[in-house]
């Protein structure tokens, strides 16, 4: 499998105000591309209530509600699995706040573990410009069965993979998930 190319260090002066997401979307927009994986960002479901027509051809929603809190981010297919994950970025130095996780996350993520599926968070620490892949156990357990109210910076880096980064992907996460999730073949692959 083809890793990333024109690996960086760290985060450009140019790039620190990319966002999590849109590195994400481009990375699996190159995945998709170049035949490696099929994920796709969710969309949010929302109720639509009012809807302004000034032509025919040109409707415009102008009030809209969300129907039900979306699960995670981002799912698709990777290596024959369905995989699944959340992303989140703080600005907070010395940890990741729990309150950005939603109980119906943490319960989506568990099921898909549960039926065999990939699931993760993606955690970007915007103050270091570092992005770490973590299993989603690893924080469904802590955020269930801590007293905390956050991980700390120092424990993400212990439990966590840091994710490279380069230019084709942006985010080369999906070395990550092989790392984690398919040890036994990724050394023949590469």
């Amino acid at each position: 499998m083809r890793s990333c190319t024109k690996q960086t260090k760290g985060i450009s002066a140019a790039n620190r105000g990319m966002s999590l997401e849109k590195d994400l979307n481009d990375s699996n927009q190159y995945y998709l591309q170049s035949g490696r994986a099929l994920i796709h960002k969710k969309p949010t479901p929302i109720q639509v209530v009012k809807v302004d027509y000034p032509a025919r051809n040109a409707a415009k929603i102008t009030e809209a509600y969300y129907k039900v809190p979306s699960t995670t981010d981002y799912n698709g297919i990777y290596r024959g699995r369905p995989i699944d994950f959340e992303a989140k970025e703080t600005v907070n130095k010395t940890s990741f706040p729990f309150k950005s996780i939603h109980p119906h996350q943490i319960e989506h993520l568990r099921l898909v573990k549960q039926h065999g599926g990939i699931g993760f968070f993606i955690i970007r620490f915007r103050a270091y410009g570092e992005t770490y892949l973590i299993d989603a156990a690893e924080i469904i357990d802590r955020y269930q069965h801590s007293k905390r109210k956050s991980i700390s910076y120092e424990e993400v880096r212990t439990i966590g993979s840091l994710i490279r980064e380069g230019l084709t992907p942006r985010l080369c996460y999906l070395d990550n998930v092989d790392a984690l999730y398919f040890k036994e073949v990724t050394h023949h692959e590469k």
